[in-house]
């Protein structure tokens, strides 16, 4: 039997914007959330990039994305100081507006999860991960997050996510992530589910 292969994990740059908005669209395209946003299909075909794409902007700007070299899988990652954010967060209104300006779903599950997000200490907030949707269930995910949650370990620092459904919240649960108590109720819609993992 040969060694496993380790993923190769580079940084991505703005060079990579579409490509990574491309696989975030195939990846949760009919995910619970995005099929709540957008319920109907040849709607979210036209609009689901966009919409995704405000989140790669966000990462790119603000944080970083880590990105399999063969382009399979992404991860956006912000990290968030202690303390309350200063002033209003204006990425709910822009998703909306970049995506779908007559839809309020676009903004409202947006600022639904900025009402649960931790502020009580510094940490590493997984935005989003993407495995293409022809490579699910190989271990890409965990393998382009374990770096990060190593380095978390080492430094102290906790880290933050929400689940978009009950399967991926068990898969981060083998990962050190606990739910924290309080599901997001979309209006009659679906749970996204906050994880928090302390450092070990």
């Amino acid at each position: 039997m040969g060694a496993q292969k380790v993923m190769e994990i580079r940084a991505g740059g703005p060079g990579d914007r579409d490509a990574v908005a491309r696989l975030l669209d195939a990846a949760f395209f009919d995910d619970p959330v995005s099929t709540w946003v957008f319920p109907e299909p040849e709607h979210r075909r036209a609009v689901h990039a966009a919409f995704l794409g405000v989140f790669v902007d966000v990462a790119l700007a603000e944080g970083r994305i880590d990105r399999a070299a063969d382009g399979s899988a992404a991860a956006l990652w912000l990290r968030i100081p202690a303390g309350e954010p200063e002033g209003e967060d204006e990425v709910p209104a822009r998703m909306r507006e970049a995506a779908d300006p007559d839809n309020e779903r676009c903004e409202l599950v947006g600022r639904l999860m900025g009402e649960v997000h931790p502020t009580s200490e510094e940490h590493e907030y997984l935005l989003m991960i993407a495995v293409d949707p022809a490579r699910q269930g190989e271990g890409l995910g965990t393998e382009l997050i374990r770096p990060v949650l190593e380095r978390c370990d080492r430094d102290g620092v906790a880290a933050y996510l929400e689940a978009s459904s009950e399967r991926s919240m068990r898969l981060y649960e083998r990962l050190g992530w606990e739910f924290t108590g309080t599901p997001v109720r979309l209006p009659d819609g679906p749970l996204m589910w906050p994880m928090w993992r302390k450092p070990r």
